[in-house]
């Protein structure tokens, strides 16, 4: 099987086909670097696009981001991943099971890359860095589903047809699973701002402050708050206090 796009799409349409090669070991090396290329290239790409909210340097800086983010939560928590499964019996080799993990993230990426245009869609009609902010925290939370059980069909079919490895690595993989969500989430607060808002300048890295999902829930709420931040304009206003000359003229007179 050659390893250019078109073929990698049509392997996931026969997952079994597309597990078999990853499991290859003598081609393992090779698809794992294939796979990494595509993930990188495919987050750069909607990382530039998530950016171009805030102008062409916040566009560069999240295409950089959005890769290192992944790269980054994936070197933390694999070898937890990898180390755990060997002690419980997987034989499993670390091309084969990496190959298996990136295989969700080309999915992951795969699938978020093909958002673009309602992205752009809502750039365009739409300036509420609320809402876009939660739109892309939607779209992730839709592609790691799909990520996630691509993933499990990878290890069912290391478990089942090629017994490379075990039954109870389903569920430490689960778990395994949650823990990458926080890695992930907390690696992405601190490299914020991805989307960037345009009331506010440029900055590479904002300071530490709040977490990740209190910034989703305020991000909600202000959905529901449109005209907040014109109120809050209008009481910063210092009203103009007219001179009453009834009071001045009763001071007088008491005088």
């Amino acid at each position: 099987m050659k390893t250019n796009l078109p073929s990698i799409f049509k392997a996931f349409q026969r997952s079994d086909d597309y597990f078999e090669i990853l499991n290859d070991p003598e081609n393992s090396r090779k698809y794992l670097i294939t796979q990494l290329l595509y993930v990188v290239l495919f987050s750069f790409i909607y990382g530039v696009i998530m950016g171009s909210y805030n102008g062409g340097l916040q566009s560069l800086v999240t295409g950089i981001k959005m890769p290192c983010l992944i790269v980054l939560s994936l070197l933390i928590c694999f070898p937890a991943l990898y180390v755990v499964q060997s002690m419980i019996g997987s034989t499993m080799t670390i091309y084969q099971m990496a190959n298996i993990i990136l295989a969700g993230f080309f999915v992951f990426t795969t699938i978020a890359l093909s958002f673009s245009p309602i992205i752009v869609f809502f750039m365009i009609t739409s300036d509420s860095y609320s809402f876009l902010k939660l739109l892309h925290v939607a779209i992730f939370t839709f592609s790691g589903i799909f990520a996630v059980k691509t993933i499990i069909n990878g290890l069912k079919f290391s478990c089942e047809k090629k017994n490379i490895y075990p039954k109870l690595g389903m569920s430490i993989f689960k778990i395994w699973v949650v823990i990458l969500a926080f890695v992930s989430s907390q690696l992405a607060w601190n490299l914020r701002p991805f989307v960037g808002s345009r009331d506010m300048p440029f900055e590479l890295l904002r300071i530490r402050e709040g977490n990740f999902y209190i910034a989703v829930i305020h991000s909600a709420a202000d959905l529901f708050r449109p005209d907040d931040k014109s109120k809050q304009d209008k009481q910063n206003v210092s009203p103009i206090i007219q001179p009453d000359s009834t009071s001045n003229k009763n001071y007088v007179e008491r005088r």
